[in-house]
């Protein structure tokens, strides 16, 4: 079984990875293999490098069309990509991807200047998610033990939309997909 969620994984990567990636610069696969380069090139424990490689892949597992966010809909891509980890990975990657949603929201309230580096889709988005958290959010937040991780992956993810970027392709991650498998 676990051969077979990674090659999955590659395969779902191959057909669906040149999807859009919501109004930015890159495809979703290219998106995806630069947050996991962001966090292999800091060093990150290679369980927040899977997660930063798997962060978005609720995105390749919807039928919505890729301006949801534009129509002011929200995919709700962290909670289908979660319902799908949690089935195969260790929670030290799937709760990572399952918060990096709430993590802009968290860094939206807690650094003043975090709001200005986002890019415009990742504004519409953030409308669309509920916008800054509310102090009490914040602590919520904070109490969950990968609330860190879950910021640190969003860095990446923030950070992962330079086109034509060189990286590893998704076969590269084959071992560490495997290393973190339950």
């Amino acid at each position: 079984m676990a051969k077979d969620i990674v090659e999955k994984i590659i395969t779902l990567f191959h057909e669906q990875g040149d999807s859009e990636y919501g109004g930015e610069p890159v495809t979703q696969g290219e998106h995806a293999l630069q947050a996991a380069h962001l966090a292999l090139a800091e060093q990150a424990p290679t369980s927040l490098v899977v997660a930063s490689l798997l962060h978005d892949v609720g995105h390749l597992l919807h039928a919505l069309p890729d301006d949801a966010p534009e129509q002011g809909i929200d995919d709700l891509h962290e909670e289908l990509g979660h319902r799908f980890l949690i089935k195969y990975f260790t929670q030290a990657v799937s709760e990572p991807v399952h918060l990096h949603v709430a993590a802009k929201r968290y860094l939206c309230a807690v650094e003043p200047d975090y709001f200005a580096l986002l890019s415009e889709p990742s504004v519409i988005s953030l409308h669309l998610q509920g916008g800054p958290m509310s102090a009490e959010e914040c602590q919520a937040f904070e109490a969950n033990p990968y609330y860190r991780d879950a910021v640190q992956l969003r860095r990446y993810d923030d950070m992962a939309k330079v086109p034509n970027l060189a990286v590893e392709p998704i076969e590269f991650y084959a071992s560490l997909l495997r290393e973190h498998l339950k």
